[in-house]
């Protein structure tokens, strides 16, 4: 089932359970945790933010990096129009919204690439991050958000892994098959996304910090 097929609400209701992560960590832990990337977004950097949704990741940096340029990045072309609204009703300028598959979008040179919570859902999560890996500066940095997750079922079965293995059955997984993907669905666990991002052509890996609910990953080339 095609991720634009579901009814509106599971997009509202998507944004509003993972907005609160981001309003609380993105800018004060995750992009810190990343190497050097907070300094290029001071000076001005170009960032992609793919498989945005509502855009609410990408409204939250474009409001504290002025000097930065920021696009999103959806294929769902109604979640692309909302961004749009919700960045304009934000007052932000440094913002904008397309609606491009994850290894469509033609643009490069981006110093911060970022997936947030997205790139277990997709049909070809390689080619997204192979297509992320051509598009980055060579000193760019690719920010990977993804629900926590072990590498084991059993170290996933907590309160934590059951809510995700319950959105995985009936979200993530059948999103992924509906595009004859690999269905990594929410609990893909970060050997698996390691091995996603090194076929794509990243040389360095690591977990450069965590919550409860998420795991911040940062691959450079």
């Amino acid at each position: 089932m095609e991720w634009g097929e579901h009814h509106a609400c599971l997009f509202h209701g998507t944004e509003r359970f993972f907005r609160a992560g981001y309003n609380a960590h993105l800018l004060g832990e995750w992009l810190p945790a990343l190497h050097g990337v907070t300094a290029k977004l001071a000076r001005g950097a170009k960032v992609a933010d793919v498989g945005c949704g509502h855009g609410a990741s990408t409204v939250l940096m474009a409001r504290a990096y002025p000097q930065s340029q920021f696009v999103g990045y959806d294929y769902h072309a109604e979640s692309i129009r909302i961004a749009g609204e919700r960045a304009a009703a934000a007052g932000v300028d440094n913002a904008r919204f397309e609606v491009a598959d994850a290894t469509g979008y033609r643009e490069g040179g981006f110093d911060l690439i970022a997936f947030f919570d997205c790139l277990h859902d997709m049909g070809n999560p390689v080619g997204a991050a192979r297509h992320a890996r051509q598009a980055l500066d060579p000193d760019g940095t690719c920010l990977l958000v993804e629900p926590f997750a072990g590498d084991r079922v059993e170290d996933n079965l907590n309160p934590v892994g059951r809510v995700y293995y319950g959105a995985s059955s009936q979200i993530c997984v059948p999103v992924s098959l509906a595009r004859n993907g690999p269905a990594l669905g929410a609990q893909a666990g970060e050997a698996r996304l390691r091995q996603v991002m090194t076929e794509a052509g990243f040389g360095r890996f690591r977990r450069a910090t965590e919550t409860p609910f998420n795991l911040v990953l940062e691959a450079r080339p």
